[in-house]
């Protein structure tokens, strides 16, 4: 186990987050560029050996963790080519006009500038795509950020041996020193937070948790910004139409998708909502596996015992598929409940289970559907299996658009790709900040913050101002 970060080498490590910060943000984005470019080929070529590593510490399997390095190489590279378009930097030029209609006009340009050391929160579930040098980490870089990790305690050696790699990168290309560093232990996370030289945070974890230390984020005297990814049932609804004409193969793909990976996704499908006459909760006993599935640690273990158990005992709850859910692997469980029930006590059966367990719910009339779609909270994702030809569909849409970030149609949301058009976010308490995205070539605008300069010489703006514009990016102008 690795030991917890002292206050004393915490508060070196975020002077040189702050001081490398100062000289990293000042490069062009396509002189910062190639640093990502860097940690991504360290990444790759170590991938062996952080592999072996992180299969010993989560049992995820080797397999599932090669994919999870391509991606997390891929994002690195992703957000080095957004850094040399810069597009993100949103440059506009307002040149001045004495005959605006509200009055003379002075010349005004705003570009995004970037924030200040961030300190990122590692997630469990992926090892690799959401921890040390995940999604958080690449993003905050690019936008100019320096980043100090708070590493997971699933994953202790992983994460020293990740941050090993990303050091030894960032250093051989000529980076300051300080502008990545790993810290261990609760406590050296919650002070870093609350720390006046750190000015955002980025979480992806449970929501008690999560929303700790959003409190102590936006409680300081000088408040920051914190992206916390807490928690989501991602809801599915199936409409009488796809239930009659797809029911088996949408069970068969709903089973699939929250087993997936242990059920240890925050895209998990939990909720599944299904007419009652096709009698789709029957297929389920036959469609789950029996299989006992690892879960990542014995934080994870305790939580899922519990909640399952809860959700087991709660008043209209029968069980479809009885898993071992106390077990160190538990196998999958399957609850039904209607949508009657739901309705008359949401707080109780709406809940998140992190592992291989799922609830679904029958209802009698479709109007009901619009009804569960009003009561849900706040989501990452929510689906609907139908038929172009359902009548309710729009207007369903309409509902889940209000209340995920991610709507789909006759797909499951476990597969989160990374993409420019990617929103990996929603109302509370699915995230803290509904306006972002973790996911994506978006989730570098949550480390930057807009400047505008007016009647700035031209020699004084930032090259991205200039009427020149030397460094070739869009400009939008007048």
């Amino acid at each position: 186990m690795t030991d917890a970060t002292t206050p004393q080498a915490l508060a070196h490590k975020l002077d040189a987050a702050a001081g490398a910060f100062e000289r990293w943000s000042r490069l062009q984005p396509a002189d910062r560029a190639p640093l990502l470019e860097a940690i991504a080929s360290a990444l790759e070529d170590a991938a062996p050996k952080l592999v072996a590593i992180a299969d010993e510490e989560t049992s995820l399997g080797q397999t599932r963790l090669r994919n999870e390095v391509v991606r997390t190489v891929f994002q690195l590279r992703l957000f080095a080519r957004v850094m040399r378009r810069g597009e993100y930097l949103g440059a506009t030029i307002d040149h001045a006009d004495p005959g605006w209609p509200m009055g003379p006009r002075p010349d005004l340009r705003r570009v995004l500038e970037p924030l200040g050391p961030v300190v990122v929160f590692a997630a469990s579930n992926f090892p690799f795509a959401f921890s040390v040098a995940g999604g958080d980490t690449a993003s905050a870089l690019a936008a100019g950020c320096s980043v100090v990790v708070k590493a997971h305690s699933g994953h202790p050696r992983l994460s020293t041996a990740t941050a090993e790699v990303v050091h030894h990168a960032l250093r051989t290309a000529g980076a300051p020193e300080g502008l990545f560093d790993v810290i261990f232990g609760t406590e050296a996370g919650r002070s870093a937070i609350v720390d006046p030289r750190v000015k955002a945070g980025a979480f992806t974890g449970s929501i008690e948790a999560g929303r700790a230390l959003f409190d102590l984020a936006t409680g300081r005297p000088e408040p920051i910004p914190f992206f916390g990814e807490l928690g989501s049932v991602n809801p599915v609804f199936v409409t009488k139409a796809a239930a009659e004409r797809r029911g088996p193969a949408i069970i068969s793909e709903f089973v699939g998708s929250f087993t997936l990976g242990a059920g240890q996704f925050c895209t998990k499908p939990g909720i599944l909502l299904v007419p009652s006459s096709a009698r789709l909760a029957d297929r389920l006993p036959g469609a789950v596996p029996g299989k006992p599935l690892a879960l990542l640690n014995d934080r994870i273990r305790t939580s899922y015992t519990r909640t399952v158990q809860e959700l087991r005992d709660t008043a209209g709850v029968r069980v479809l598929v009885s898993g071992d859910h106390t077990a160190t692997d538990p196998s999958p469980t399957v609850l039904c409940t209607t949508s009657a029930e739901l309705l008359a006590d949401p707080d109780a059966l709406i809940r998140e289970v992190f592992g291989p367990t799922a609830l679904v719910v029958e209802y009698a009339e479709e109007g009901e559907l619009l009804a569960v779609a009003k009561v849900i909270d706040g989501q990452l994702t929510a689906s609907i299996q139908g038929e172009d030809d359902d009548t309710i569909a729009a207007e369903l849409i309409g509902l889940l658009a209000a209340k995920a970030g991610r709507v789909l149609w006759n797909q499951w949301p476990t597969g989160v790709s990374v993409t420019h058009a990617q929103q990996h976010g929603g109302p509370y308490p699915a995230t803290t900040a509904p306006a972002t995205t973790s996911v994506g070539t978006e989730a570098i605008s949550r480390f930057l913050r807009p400047v505008a300069y007016q009647n700035v010489p031209q020699h004084l703006l930032p090259p991205a101002l200039r009427d020149t514009n030397p460094l070739g990016i869009p400009q939008r102008v007048s």
